[in-house]
This record gives structure tokens, sequence and C-alpha cells, in this order.
């Protein structure tokens, strides 16, 4: 009898580890016709986490959102094909794979076979460029609709997302503009390219931008929230376009997520023509693909680096740490979090 180990989410709670559970369930086997059976390796890790803990991607109202429980964690991940059904004839097992969907905190995943994205090795830095690199790069091709010679800024750059879109505003041929918190951080935010960075520990946001920026900006890419969020809006250029991909901020406030009030947002926008877009990468699923190779090819010839944090999480039983360490504040890059260590040791060798 075989059994998998997973991320659980039992109670609806904005508190990851209060939300969750390990689990051991059994393998159901055979496999359904037109599923597949992965061997996850690496796992990643988003602010988002906890949202989903909370219920708030099935429903705003919390009767019906407790009505999913108990269900599986993790939004991402790359892995073996370990077996594959009957009818699945375009993936083959042993094929290196990704996987964008809910449960990825598991030690292995039944899942469709046209879920699957293949990928040339399941390694931590494709797990990056999943929802963080895919965010980054639609986004601003969509929502921010980005063109060369314009100034880009990016909130909490040196996280698992804004990583991708630093790099990809400079290939464009912007000036990108970056705020973080920390002098490793500045340091590591120079190394990617970026013009001016913003260390919000030693000078404010707000009095940068309106002394070296007086014009303004063009495209904000923003997912910190609150406060931030209206120093961005307050310092967008005529025409510019500011893309909410999240609001790190709040996620883990008393309660949990919940919603602001912005007064006067209207008259802001429509004074210069601006535009706040939101973004949900969900909704670009057709674009995956694309972006995807995208990334790959600029990262596989050199031009785009993928850094993942240092510290190592293994075993879905490190899942917690890994949410709460995202959170601290302390974490530079994608957090990850490996399943199969002696996989990850095995490349360490090559």
């Amino acid at each position: 009898m075989k059994f998998r180990e997973s991320m659980v989410v039992h109670t609806l709670s904005h508190n990851f580890r209060n939300a969750t559970r390990l689990e051991r369930v059994r393998l159901r086997l055979p496999i359904e016709p037109h599923n597949t059976l992965v061997k996850i390796i690496y796992a990643g890790v988003n602010a988002s986490d906890v949202n989903f803990s909370s219920g708030r991607y099935f429903s705003v109202n919390s009767k019906e959102a407790a009505s999913h429980l108990p269900f599986d964690a993790g939004f991402e991940a790359v892995g073996i094909v370990a077996s594959v059904g009957d009818s699945v004839k375009h993936i083959k097992v042993g094929t290196s794979v990704a996987l964008m969907t809910f449960g990825s905190y598991a030690e292995f995943v039944l899942i469709s076979a046209k879920s699957l994205i293949p990928v040339p090795r399941p390694d931590p830095e494709v797990v990056a460029m999943l929802t963080s690199g895919l965010t980054a790069s639609i986004a601003l091709e969509k929502a921010g609709q980005m063109i060369s010679g314009q100034v880009v800024l990016v909130t909490a750059a040196a996280g698992g997302t804004g990583q991708f879109a630093v790099q990809l505003a400079k290939l464009a041929g912007n000036k990108v503009v970056a705020t973080c918190g920390g002098e490793s951080k500045s340091m590591f935010l120079t190394s990617l390219g970026v013009d001016r960075v913003i260390n919000y520990q030693s000078e404010k946001i707000k009095d940068v931008l309106k002394k070296e920026f007086p014009r303004g900006v063009d495209i904000i890419y923003e997912s910190v929230g609150g406060e931030t969020f209206d120093v961005c809006l307050n310092a967008l250029a005529v025409y510019g376009r500011l893309i909410v991909i999240g609001m790190i901020s709040q996620y883990q406030g008393e309660g949990g997520w919940k919603p602001q009030n912005y007064t006067g947002l209207c008259e802001k926008i429509l004074g210069k023509s601006q535009t706040v877009a939101g973004f949900f990468l969900v909704q670009y699923a057709h674009l995956w693909q694309d972006h995807l190779e995208k990334l790959f090819n600029l990262y596989s010839s050199g031009k785009l680096k993928v850094f993942v944090d240092p510290k190592k999480f293994v075993g879905v039983a490190s899942v917690a740490d890994a949410v709460e360490y995202l959170h601290s504040g302390r974490s530079v890059g994608k957090v990850v979090v490996c399943m199969d260590l002696s996989y990850g040791q095995t490349l360490a060798k090559l």
C-alpha cells in the first residue's frame, strides 16, 4: 500500500501554521486514464499562501469557503512523472514537469496530464519562474503595457517576483527604481542592474520619488499595499500605470486580509489619465507556456538571473516554517521547499 504526505488546510485562518496540518494519505492506485502521478521535487512558497489558507480564493463568504474544507495547500511545484494513466500518450514516465495547481505541498500529486508543463529539469530556479516569474512577465506586458524608455518602479523588489520584474524592465530598456528593506537586499538589487535602490530602512520612499522623479513614474509594479500603495499612487506620472499584484503588508493583520478604502482614488487617476490595474495570474493561463519559454531562453542565455533564497527547507513538515520565513521579511529571492532531499543532493554533485 502506498501513501503520500501532504499539507492540508483543515480550518480557515490567515495563520498558515494554525490552518494546516501534515497528513499521510493513501494514494489511489491505479490512477485514472487521463491523470498522472508526479513526484514533487521542489515546491514554491508564496505570500498568498496565507490568503489561500484563509479561504480567500474560494469565496468572500466564510461559510461557502468553509464548505471546501479540507483542501490541499500549495500553488506550484516541479517534479518528475512517476506514473501515467492508460490514455496519456504525450507525457512519459521520467519527464520533468512543472505544475501550477492547488496541492503542491506534497510528496506526490495526482493531476490531469493536460495540466502539466514539460520543463528541462525540476530545479528550484524553474519553480521561481512559475508564479513569481510568470506574474512579472505577463503583468508588465499586459497590465503595464511596458515599452522602452520609461521609468519603472518595483516595490518589495528583492522578493521572489520582484527580482524578475526589475530585470525584465531593464532588458526592455527602462530606468528601474526598486524598494527594499536592508543593506544586503540593496546590494542584491544593485547586482541585478537596478538604477536606483530605495532602502526604506534608511530613507523615505516618498521623499526620494518626489525629489528625484518629479515628473512621476510611468509603471509601478506594486505588491506591498497599505501605505506603500498610497505613496505609489501619488508618484504616478501622467498616463502612468500602477499594477497591483498583491498587498503583502495586509495579509497577516489581525483577522487576515481586510478590504481598505482609498478615498479620492477616482479623482487622482482621472486628473492624470492614469490606470490602476489588478493582476491575478490564474486568469492568464493561456499565456503561461509562451512566457515560461521566454523566461527559460533568457535564463539559459545568461540574460536573466534567478536567485533562490539559500535557507533550506526540507520535507512537507517544513512548509509552515518556510511560509513564516517568507513573511518575516528576511528572505531574498524565491523561497522553496525541497520535497526530495536525495534528488537535490544528486543535482549538487553533477
